[in-house]
């Protein structure tokens, strides 16, 4: 009604006024609003999606199951360095948020951001768990990340030979090889 209509003039007035006094605020003495008044989004024309490859891995010793991402952006310039980072399934609106579930993004301009979804699992960012490299000869961004293990008990068997602490499995359980996190699960014996 005629509150908005007068809101509405006050501020296309407001908006000649301050469009008349920003020539003068751009010198060198602004101050902090002026950079803000006058920051310019960049509008780059996206080229479709980059190459990639995800291979998983496992750490031996640690017994810790990782991912190893190698994305490729050939057309990238010399000065543009690709980001990553980490989205929880509640930030995205492409799918119904599921907790289970966090998501990988890849970013580089001209390229489209690219994301993957993961496990919703602790990455482990100790320095060699987590690392990322941009080769600017072969434009090949590499991100490694392991996923941090539950609690174990100490590592290995005891003096006797027999697994200790944790890691000691009862009689007539199987463990699962391709998941070895599952709980162990009961043999029938007749």
């Amino acid at each position: 009604g005629k509150k908005h209509q007068a809101s509405l003039a006050r501020r296309a007035a407001r908006d000649a006024r301050d469009a008349e006094a920003a020539p003068a605020r751009t010198g060198a003495g602004a101050g902090a609003g002026a950079a803000t008044a006058s920051r310019v989004r960049r509008t780059v024309v996206k080229i479709g999606r980059p190459g990639y490859k995800v291979t998983k891995i496992r750490d031996p010793q640690a017994r810790q199951l990782g991912l190893l991402f190698e994305v490729t952006y050939p057309e990238v310039t010399e000065e543009t360095k690709p980001r990553h980072r980490f989205m929880s399934a509640f930030e995205q609106h492409v799918e119904p948020p599921n907790s289970q579930y966090q998501y990988l993004l890849f970013a580089a301009d001209p390229y489209e951001t690219i994301a993957f979804k993961v496990q919703s699992r602790e990455v482990d960012m100790r320095p060699g768990r987590f690392w990322s490299h941009w080769d600017p000869d072969t434009r090949k961004f590499t991100l490694q990340l392991f996923f941090r293990s539950p609690a174990r008990g100490p590592p290995g068997p005891d003096a006797s030979g027999t697994p200790t602490g944790a890691n000691a499995v009862p009689t007539g359980t199987r463990i699962n090889p391709l998941d070895p996190y599952l709980a162990p699960q009961q043999t029938a014996r007749g």
